[in-house]
């Protein structure tokens, strides 16, 4: 009977182990999902974030830095995976694209970033411009990108920002404007003006814009008083012929 009691608390034990060893296994395979879905996450983000790259002006350096990231974010997955093959290819594949985004020469001339007409696609770029911002302090902060590198580009990325906030705003000011509501005209002419003085940077596009806006803002304002004008003078004209129909002398009939 003892022996019996023995194995049946033997293997009540047994039971307990393997089942702890288990739950240890599933826990760290859970872990490791987690953490490779991260890194997937990053990788597929940062493809996202070069195809909208076709709708900026050419930039090979931040082209480097997006394919250096999903590098890393592959090389990770791969030290989790260390037996998936698969993982391995992918490591090969992306650090073939970064060499040869790294022999791409970047230039530094500056190109004409032009804005599209489509509302929905300014969104869109505008949206994609503030992920690659996002993204670049991201990098900085992980030790992917040296201080120099991320203000360079951040710079370039923040004077686009910059230009669709205020041409955006520039455009329903001179429609607006077009359509002789001077009041809305102006509120946008001004905010668009607010933008250029809130920005850090000020470039000479920021000179040149401001000149124009408020020359058109100085002809609003010429237009708002010479309308303001001409409604004092039909009110006092008005005014006028209700005094000279009120004592007129009165007919006999």
């Amino acid at each position: 009977m003892g022996i019996i009691i023995a194995l049946i608390i033997a293997l009540v034990i047994i039971v307990v182990v393997v089942n702890a060893i288990q739950q240890h296994k599933e826990k760290v395979a859970q872990e490791k999902r987690a953490k490779a879905a991260k890194q997937k996450a990053i990788i597929d983000e940062t493809e996202e974030l070069l195809v909208s790259l076709a709708n900026l002006p050419n930039n090979p350096n931040l082209v480097k830095i997006l394919n250096n990231r999903s590098l890393n974010a592959a090389i990770a997955m791969a030290k989790i995976f260390p037996e998936n093959k698969l993982l391995t290819k992918r490591v090969q594949e992306l650090q073939a694209r970064l060499d040869a985004s790294s022999n791409t020469s970047n230039s530094d001339t500056e190109q004409a970033f032009n804005l599209p007409d489509n509302e929905q696609h300014l969104v869109a770029i505008l949206q994609s411009i503030k992920k690659l911002r996002a993204t670049l302090k991201s990098e900085q902060s992980k030790g992917n990108l040296d201080a120099q590198s991320f203000t360079q580009e951040d710079h370039k990325l923040s004077a686009m920002q910059l230009k669709i906030g205020v041409e955006s705003l520039q455009k329903r000011g001179m429609i607006a404007y077009q359509k002789e509501m001077l009041g809305s005209a102006r509120q946008y002419l001004e905010k668009a003006l607010q933008t250029i003085a809130d920005s850090p940077l000020q470039t000479d596009y920021c000179s040149k814009k401001r000149e124009e806006i408020e020359s058109v803002l100085d002809g609003i304002t010429s237009s708002l008083k010479n309308t303001n004008a001409k409604d004092a003078a039909k009110k006092a004209k008005a005014e006028e012929d209700d005094l000279d129909l009120l004592f007129q002398p009165k007919k006999k009939w």
